[in-house]
């Protein structure tokens, strides 16, 4: 028998001397796949004792000011014959009464891996400022056509060709405008214009591992690399788009604000009027005398705006947000002597026809004057600083990891000698293992060999496929883009399990020139729903791909400016465009390269080839089986093994799929999976 002892906050307490503890333990079930973040948890009765009632500061005198805080998880620690065993923290459940007198304190024990969960909560993204705040770019015109042609192999924050709202396409054709709308053909003359990706159709996207390493740093924990590294380009080449919402980035705010400039005007020698600045109107002298005062807008188009008139940067009049045309007279705010500006507000680029000052005024006698500034057309840009925390897609940290975590059929478990958090694939994992004979210390009268599958099929796919292509692909297929169903290609008995994580997969389009139909070097993501409305969706995961290519896209920094690009960013579902690079992808399912278009497909390494086959392969194979066996397990096996390890049984081979031991009895209940890769 195993003797036992718990601590707390390095207090050892009081236990009851007939209490039977049992804990289970599984890093990898056939009866759930999916879990992640396994350890153990287990429920403790401790006497109400003088020691413990000391440890939890008598927690059933309510009167006690300063008592012991149950509602936060204290450290803990187990060992066995005084032995270490495992790490973790408690939590005070509660205290059962007799006669009106404390007699069982209830806690719970928590393994290391399960209190991560706990420490990471129910926090978001947007909580990560630390990590993420030094990557904070200016959402412009400039900044916009910069990130478009960095390479995402040495830049954490880039931007791809992915847009929200418009859709791209290419046709050289000159002289051609049916298709002017995200034409990406550059064209310097006069005939296609304006044409191009538009500069706010696109966002920023970051890198994933600059996330995970953020979480580090947030909650002052530490992945090992045997995963997370920067030479694993599976993993370090993906990056996440930053879409919060859908449509346009909004500012912080909900709206960027730009000062109105650029205004003109006719020289008058009796004015009492003038521009001291492209932006900024001096209105002195007798200004009580002018019968009309009016600031007039004119919009091309129908597109939610605001207008902020500020005198000697004072507001005095805010038109809240309107759509059309508007007048701006004196009836509307005080006319006082002072400088004046006016700034436009929007959630997005709008242009103006004109904005014009329309002054008139008899200072003295029957002499009228008049007077009009005007800006002509004028271009308001959604331009403010582009924070990632308020960018980032809405996401629970703990959403995050365990999407990821489903993606690669990853595990995780504390290395109880530094702390550090192990994260491996599920086969490397299991190669990492040793090996115990523990034949002479089976029970041979009680054991059993059970049927290991409980599911006729497992399916694999990223939770969210609802693009228009994606939801195309399906309609046309019968099948999620990306999505494996797997069978091992025999009807059988059970039920279904899905294995879904919380990222959208987008369906990309290599572009064809519409003259020739001859393939660009251009792929598009079109992040739209299948009624072409801007979406929004889980948050995107994909591989940003830098071409430099002789085939010029046109970027408009606005609704008439034009200028070619040779270098930008395609996103990509595979790590490379080419399958003689790296055949991986992020598709579950072997699918048609979008950019390749080649059949049959090359890119064979999908998440499910590489990351879950051999186990999944294993599970169905009809010689597997869950044998249960009753052991009697020395504590030098107790303390030392893992669950990477096997164990060996008149010379067999078995994986733990779980072990569940008594340490009152020194029992050990164990299903083990025949070692079948």
């Amino acid at each position: 028998m195993q003797q036992i002892q718990l601590y707390i906050e390095g207090e050892r307490v009081d236990m009851f001397k007939d209490e039977s503890v049992s804990i289970t333990q599984s890093i990898q079930n056939v009866k759930d796949p999916s879990k992640i973040f396994t350890d153990f948890s287990k429920t403790f009765n401790l006497p109400a004792s003088k020691i413990n009632n000391k440890i939890f500061k008598h927690y059933y005198n309510f009167d006690i000011v300063g008592g012991f805080d149950a509602r936060t998880k204290k450290s803990s620690n187990i060992e066995l014959n005084y032995l270490p065993f495992r790490d973790g923290k408690i939590k005070l459940e509660g205290v059962d009464l007799k006669n009106n007198k404390p007699h069982t304190y209830k806690i719970t024990f928590f393994g290391s891996t399960v209190t991560l969960k706990d420490l990471l909560g129910e926090d978001s993204l947007s909580v990560l400022e630390q990590g993420l705040e030094v990557h904070n770019k200016v959402y412009a015109p400039s900044d916009i056509q910069n990130a478009l042609a960095l390479n995402p192999k040495t830049n954490d924050v880039i931007v791809p060709l992915i847009t929200h709202t418009q859709r791209l396409n290419y046709d050289s054709s000159s002289g051609n405008s049916s298709k002017i709308a995200g034409n990406l053909f550059y064209h310097n003359g006069t005939a296609n214009d304006p044409h191009g990706v538009k500069w706010s159709d696109l966002k920023y996207a970051i890198r994933l591992d600059v996330i995970i390493k953020a979480i580090e740093t947030k909650y002052s924990i530490n992945f090992s690399n045997d995963f997370f590294v920067n030479t694993n380009e599976s993993y370090y080449d993906l990056f996440i788009w930053l879409h919060r919402k859908k449509g346009s980035v909004a500012s912080p705010s909900g709206f960027a604000q730009s000062i109105v400039n650029g205004w003109t005007f006719e020289l008058n020698a009796d004015t009492q009027t003038i521009m001291v600045s492209t932006s900024v109107l001096r209105v002195y002298g007798d200004i009580l005398k002018y019968p009309s005062f009016s600031l007039m807008l004119t919009p091309v188009a129908s597109t939610p705006y605001s207008v902020s008139l500020q005198i000697d940067g004072i507001e005095v009049y805010n038109t809240g947000t309107v759509s059309n045309s508007i007048q701006i007279d004196k009836s509307d705010f005080n006319v006082v002597q002072g400088d004046y500006t006016v700034y436009i507000s929007s959630d997005s680029d709008i242009d103006f026809s004109s904005i014009v000052w329309d002054i008139d005024y008899r200072p003295s006698g029957s002499q009228f004057y008049q007077h009009t500034y005007s800006t002509s057309t004028y271009s308001h840009t959604n331009t403010f600083d582009f924070n990632i925390t308020q960018q980032i897609p809405e996401m629970k940290v703990i959403d995050l990891l365990t999407s990821v975590f489903k993606t690669f059929n990853l595990t995780a478990f504390i290395d109880k000698n530094t702390n550090e958090i192990i994260v491996k694939t599920l086969d490397s994992f299991y190669a990492s293992g040793a090996s115990y004979d523990i034949t002479k210390y089976i029970d041979v009268n009680k054991s059993s060999v059970n049927i290991a599958l409980p599911y006729r099929e497992i399916n694999f796919q990223h939770g969210d496929t609802k693009t228009l292509l994606a939801k195309q692909h399906e309609q046309l297929f019968g099948k999620g883009w990306g999505k494996t169903e797997y069978t091992n290609g025999e009807k059988l008995d059970g039920s279904i399990y899905n294995i879904k994580t919380g990222f959208s997969e987008l369906k990309n389009e290599r572009l064809i020139d519409a003259k020739d139909n001859n393939d660009t070097d251009i792929q598009v993501g079109f992040f739209v729903d299948d009624n072409q409305e801007s979406y929004y969706g889980m948050p995107l995961l994909f591989y940003p791909i830098r071409q430099t290519s002789s085939t010029q896209i046109s970027f408009l920094t606005d609704n008439t400016t034009k200028v070619p690009l040779t270098n930008y960013n395609v996103p990509s579902n595979s790590v490379s465009l080419s399958s003689s690079v790296s055949k991986a992808n992020i598709n579950f399912y072997a699918e048609t390269n979008e950019f390749q278009r080649v059949s049959p497909n090359d890119f064979t390494d999908s998440l499910f080839e590489v990351y879950y086959k051999n186990y999944i392969t294993s599970v169905f194979n009809p010689s597997n089986r869950i044998s249960k066996v009753s052991a009697f397990l020395p504590l030098k096996i107790l303390l030392n093994y893992t669950l990477a390890d096997r164990f060996i049984i008149g010379g067999h081979s078995y994986k733990i799929n779980s072990i569940t031991t008594n340490f009152k009895t020194g029992q050990s209940e164990l299903e083990l999976l025949n070692d079948l890769w």
